[in-house]
């Protein structure tokens, strides 16, 4: 391992979340080139049965729990557990994916089916955040993935991902969910409501 890795590796522990690796390179003084050949030590090591992944997404770097030694973790440290992923929740997280920035309306247009439930639990989760608000009637709400939906489904960034069918059956390999199905009403107008826990936020417009 050069010095160079060993102090990326120092680095990204104690900060024990995203660096961005603009900054890191700018503070650390290395050259692309070289930059490049420690992260790529960095990610044979960190790798494979390491208890710690390193994950590199949306051209940051930040360590994380080997995701197959999850039970484990969960019975010594006993982590309050995040809530499941229906699959209803999944197919508007793919939507959104693919379809961002987009309303909850655009997303209802193309799922049939009131979303109100699966984009409000979504943003909870922290995988959808809002952006904007779409310059039409009514000013609706325009959402997009965030950092948190790249790094817990592995995406380096939105313009690596696969087509619509692959990432839908990625989503649901990767989070369980539900044994019992969530039950979404069909669309009954076209109101865009802001959620309870967005009232008073100061959204941004987008052009």
């Amino acid at each position: 391992m050069s010095l160079l890795s060993n102090q990326i590796e120092a680095v990204l522990f104690v900060s024990g979340k995203a660096v961005e690796e603009k900054f890191l390179k700018e503070k650390l003084n290395a050259t692309d080139k070289q930059f490049t050949e420690a992260v790529s030590e960095l990610l044979a090591k960190f790798n494979g049965d390491s208890g710690i992944n390193l994950l590199r997404f949306n051209k940051k770097l930040q360590f994380a729990t080997n995701p197959t030694y999850v039970k484990e973790v969960e019975a010594v440290l006993n982590p309050i557990k995040e809530k499941e992923l229906t699959n209803a929740m999944l197919e508007t997280l793919a939507i959104i994916a693919y379809k961002q920035p987009v309303t909850r309306i655009e997303i209802e247009e193309i799922r049939s089916v009131d979303c109100t439930y699966s984009v409000q639990n979504l943003m909870r989760l922290g995988l959808i955040e809002c952006v904007g608000r779409k310059e039409t009637i009514g000013k609706p709400l325009l959402f997009a993935t965030t950092d948190d939906f790249l790094k817990r489904f592995s995406i380096s960034d939105v313009s690596d991902l696969p087509d619509y069918e692959t990432l839908l059956d990625k989503l649901q390999q990767i989070t369980s969910t539900v044994s019992v199905e969530v039950v979404e009403k069909p669309m009954f107008d076209n109101v865009e409501e802001v959620p309870d826990f967005l009232v008073g936020e100061d959204v941004k417009k987008v052009d």
